[in-house]
């Protein structure tokens, strides 16, 4: 199969195809994470993006259900420099070609992975387009494609990963946490579960009233995709409940949770995907090593006057990781505690938040 990856400045990238035969637009960035394909793959984060791995060899160990952040492929294609077609793991149900074709996402692979990632770096993240096909492939039409794609942070993709009407993930723990969902990893809701807490995972679009009914001791929100200023729903939520409840969030929802105070937030050059961000925690002063997967920040000049503060720091970029409410028992953080793929570091985020519960 043929494929061919063009981005919106007219770069080209032939290749040989995998998984469907399909055509789909998207904002391409990559990951550097060594292991962890299937978790990225299902991470509802990636909505709406075209994820390129820096690490060459991807596909060794096939496909195992047990490692799904979500029911079902999330990223719009997939980029890698190398495909292995014959994997070798006890676990594995499927190929990685099979994985892709069954929820129609289109692979490349044999490109130089490489020089993508140091365009991204060098220029930033931008759309692109990749189709797969038994013919031969117009660059020009790719291109075309790539182009007419709307911008990333225009779209709204929470109402295609939110649930649409609440389920619980109940271990028959004397305490309920309410999750928020704007495109959960399911190794959050692990995580809490693990600790004995029971989860309602709620539409994104839930309004305060509508919380009462479920005798909450919590509220959390969660990662997922797009910009943070199209969570309009989730952040009207948290300005309306703040007092009532503690509250956890990660990824997107440290973003929401800084936007609902009133700091703002602005958009990365090429973002942070990966297993290996340094992250300063200024209370301990002590660094973490984090898994992350995002591409929005909260300003940290922003968060003067708000009632937070800041609590971690990325070492990299200096950007913001963490903030917690001076007085309420609100805290967040930018990176993934519960990792998956990545280091397990912090995961004492979920105990902390755990504590204070009603």
């Amino acid at each position: 199969m043929k494929a061919v990856l063009v981005l919106s400045d007219g770069t080209v990238f032939k290749g040989h195809g995998f998984g469907a035969v399909a055509e789909k637009p998207g904002e391409v960035v990559f990951n550097t994470s060594l292991v962890g394909y299937e978790e990225s793959l299902t991470d509802p984060s990636y909505k709406g993006q075209i994820l390129t791995c820096t690490y060459p060899l991807i596909g060794n160990y096939g496909v195992r259900k047990e490692r799904f952040e979500s029911g079902r492929v999330q990223v719009e294609g997939f980029v890698v420099r190398e495909l292995c077609e014959y994997p070798q793991h006890r676990n594995s149900i499927r190929t990685l070609h099979d994985f892709l074709k069954e929820y129609g996402v289109p692979g490349i692979y044999g490109i130089d992975t490489r020089f993508l990632t140091k365009k991204i770096r060098e220029f930033g993240v931008m759309n692109g387009a990749l189709v797969t096909s038994e013919e031969e492939i117009d660059a020009e039409y790719v291109l075309k494609l790539a182009k007419k794609a709307a911008s990333y942070s225009s779209q709204d993709f929470l109402q295609k990963v939110s649930v649409k009407k609440p389920v619980p993930y109940n271990v028959g723990g004397k305490k309920t946490v309410a999750l928020i969902d704007s495109g959960v990893k399911l190794s959050i809701v692990r995580s809490l579960n693990k600790r004995g807490i029971n989860v309602m995972v709620l539409p994104h679009t839930t309004k305060a009233d509508e919380l009462e009914k479920y005798k909450l001791n919590g509220l959390f929100f969660c990662n997922g995709p797009g910009d943070p200023e199209q969570a309009k729903d989730a952040i009207a939520l948290l300005q309306n409940v703040y007092e009532k409840y503690p509250i956890g969030a990660i990824c997107l929802g440290h973003q929401i949770l800084g936007l609902a105070f009133g700091a703002k937030t602005y958009k990365l050059k090429f973002g942070h995907r990966g297993t290996n961000q340094p992250v300063k925690n200024l209370r301990e002063n002590r660094c973490y090593i984090t898994s992350q997967n995002h591409g929005f920040a909260v300003d940290a000049d922003s968060v003067k006057g708000t009632g937070l503060e800041v609590t971690h720091l990325n070492l990299n970029d200096s950007s913001v990781e963490g903030l917690r409410h001076k007085t309420l028992p609100i805290q967040s953080v930018q990176f993934h505690p519960e990792a998956n793929p990545g280091p397990w570091d912090y995961d004492l985020f979920f105990d902390t938040f755990v504590k204070p519960l009603k």
